[in-house]
């Protein structure tokens, strides 16, 4: 897999954070806190210290682009891991831009912006999801990424199914959360949601990949 795309992608995106957090640092006054946390109808309920709240989300979006570009090292079923190339720097991509977006509204809520960052965070997570469902059909069988039930890792045909059928939920709930996020929705409502969401996929998913496996021939037992 040609990660090198991605790994400038990465730099860049972790560089454009720290410019935004640069500039934060210049026009915030000394004792400004920046918030790093918030509560379900969105507003910030923890808060840090110019050092922290700046620096923090590009060290995290920076430890995440490294986690990606050491994955594939590590990956028992690497060839097939490099034949999901694009599903993967796909994601990738995804996670820092939802990262970076994040560390624009905090940034902006400091300065004093009204943003309710659930619905922002909630649609911007629903996108993501969209993102995943369109590439998750492609993902090959491997241990670091996908759906990795016990019967998906043990049936390649469970793999398959299950992937196919993860897309188009991952895709649906992904379209509904972002509507919701932008629809003025509370705070309460978003984050019952996600979770609905979650578990939702996990029990239609899991369960899915079991009945499959069950009828495959080729499944391993052992």
């Amino acid at each position: 897999m040609n990660r090198r795309p991605m790994i400038i992608a990465s730099i860049a995106i972790v560089g454009a954070m720290l410019l935004l957090s640069a500039w934060a640092w210049v026009v915030l006054p000394a004792d400004a806190r920046v918030p790093i946390h918030w509560g379900a109808e969105g507003g910030p309920d923890g808060w840090a210290d110019k050092t922290v709240g700046l620096l923090l989300p590009p060290a995290i979006a920076a430890a995440v682009a490294t986690l990606f570009a050491l994955i594939p090292r590590f990956e028992p079923r690497r060839a097939n891991l490099e034949r999901s190339g694009t599903s993967y720097r796909a994601i990738w991509l995804g996670v820092l831009v939802l990262l970076a977006g994040v560390h624009v509204v905090a940034v902006g809520v400091a300065l004093g912006a009204s943003l309710d960052v659930s619905r922002l965070v909630i649609a911007g997570v629903g996108i993501l999801f969209v993102v995943i469902g369109n590439y998750l059909p492609k993902v090959r069988p491997n241990y670091l990424m996908g759906i990795r039930a016990p019967w998906t890792l043990s049936s390649d045909l469970a793999w398959t199914r299950t992937h196919r059928l993860g897309g188009r939920l991952f895709v649906a709930e992904g379209v509904a959360l972002a509507l919701l996020g932008l629809a003025g929705v509370s705070g309460t409502i978003l984050a019952v949601s996600l979770i609905a969401a979650i578990a939702v996929l996990l029990v239609v998913l899991f369960g899915y990949s079991y009945q499959v496996w069950k009828t495959d021939p080729d499944r391993r037992t052992a």
